[in-house]
């Protein structure tokens, strides 16, 4: 068995394949089990808005998501009949974005062809939702980049999704810098008495990415260890087990939802002890997920708005070290070589459209719950249940409570004891519903 990537090549390589792109690749929306049924889902890529729905067939289809009449939010409709309904004036568009219902108009009247909408082609993929955000015609399915040991029955997954208020720059950055783990991450993914000098190596940089090696420098019989940046969405950790014939992987998808703005798509695979793997309830992982996250999410806001207010080039801003920052240099000066078509990006020595955004480093204690739990369907579904068990707790508690009053003896004893377990009870589901709801660094203050 192996673990190395094979990045996507096209059957024949031209000169003008040597340049990127941005719309000529597929994009992850989200993953399959976390998308809504029977109502639209909106997202945006570089700011521009798209809605996703299902027609009666079951069919998924993506358009524009915005209405030709008066430039409402189609996604803020509702799915009638297999197609996506405005909800501003009724009208209705179909699978090819084309509109097939105006109420407003006479009946023997036909409909503009400037009604319809630009459709984009979408696929299903391993569970995840993947979108062309070219034309059509150019979209090629051999590109999406799946991983191939997924495809294998002795390997399991669990995934996990979170927006970020950054760039998806200064995320892909993060990802292929495995030195701050040991910092930043310390007792969660990593322990800063490991941190250490890292030998670092990369091969096959080209438009379609670079191929990375890491391995620790103070053990001598230490594994090489693959991190891998397959354009312009992945990146790819393939971790060899000291056991021999065991594999795990992290597979680090994301899309950028705008300035300042960029989507996790975060799925964790092995293929050893399978069963523990597919016991744990997705949404605990989730919660240790969030922490590690939120551990990174101040040091790259701070350092995102600092390089913005610099305003100068990362090479004169770095000190970056061979054994620690190679991989990341190399990803900046990917997006110096490749990015121009970007709308906006951050290369090492390049960059574009990257003056001032929205971002703060302030982050407010809602943030967990507007950028995981009101998207991901495990963790929505338990912080709703877990809601739903304080309410009834405390409605037992108050019951308990007053049938104690009226009662006396062995019985109110009993009532007034089924009252406080009632209110333990319910102190520990508001406890585990705000795990839901706040960041970590809430339950320090």
């Amino acid at each position: 068995m192996t673990l190395e990537t094979q990045i996507p090549q096209p059957a024949k390589m031209h000169k003008e394949e040597e340049e990127f792109h941005w719309r000529e690749c597929w994009y992850p929306v989200c993953f399959l089990q976390d998308l809504p049924k029977n109502r639209p889902y909106s997202f945006s890529l570089y700011d521009e808005p798209f809605v996703l729905f299902r027609n009666q067939n079951g069919i998924l289809i993506c358009l524009t998501d915005r209405c030709p009449h008066r430039a409402a939010r189609l996604s803020d409709g509702q799915i009638i009949d297999g197609k996506i309904e405005c909800s501003y004036h009724g009208w209705q568009f179909g699978i090819d974005g084309e509109c097939l219902h105006i109420p407003q108009l006479p009946e023997d009247t036909k409909i503009p062809l400037n009604a319809c909408l630009q459709a984009f082609t979408v696929v299903e993929r391993q569970g995840l939702i993947w979108v062309w955000a070219g034309k059509t015609e150019t979209a090629i399915d051999e590109f999406i980049p799946t991983i191939a040991d997924l495809e294998n029955p002795e390997f399991v997954h669990t995934d996990y999704m979170r927006d970020l208020p950054y760039d998806q720059t200064y995320l892909i950055e993060n990802f292929v810098d495995p030195a701050h783990v040991y910092i930043s991450h310390d007792g969660t993914e990593g322990n800063r008495a490991s941190a250490q000098p890292l030998e670092m190596e990369v091969s096959n940089f080209s438009v379609k990415g670079f191929l990375g090696k890491i391995r620790q420098s103070r053990n001598s019989d230490a594994p090489w260890q693959n991190l891998d940046f397959i354009a312009p969405n992945l990146v790819h950790y393939k971790l060899n087990v000291i056991k021999p014939g065991w594999y795990a992987g992290i597979a680090l998808y994301s899309i950028p939802i705008g300035k300042g703005k960029c989507r996790l798509l975060l799925r964790r695979y092995r293929n050893f002890m399978m069963e523990k793997f597919k016991s744990k309830p997705r949404w605990v992982e989730h919660l240790r997920q969030n922490k590690v996250l939120e551990q990174d999410l101040p040091q790259i806001l701070g350092q995102q708005a600092e390089i913005a207010r610099l305003e100068e080039s990362l090479n004169k801003i770095y000190l970056p070290l061979k054994t620690s920052d190679l991989l990341v240099i190399n990803y900046r000066k990917w997006l110096d070589k490749f990015g121009d078509s970007l709308p906006y990006y951050q290369g090492y020595s390049t960059s574009k459209n990257v003056g001032s955004n929205n971002c703060s480093q302030a982050s407010t204690d809602a943030d967990r719950f507007l950028q995981h739990t009101l998207i991901c369907s495990s963790c929505n579904q338990a912080y709703r249940v877990t809601n739903q068990l304080k309410q009834a707790f405390v409605g037992a508690a108050i019951s308990f409570a007053a049938l104690a009053i009226i009662t006396d003896g062995l019985t109110s004893i009993i009532l007034v004891s089924a009252a406080l377990v009632s209110v333990a009870l319910a102190v520990v589901a508001e406890k585990l519903k705000t795990h839901f709801q706040y960041s970590y660094t809430h339950f320090e203050q």
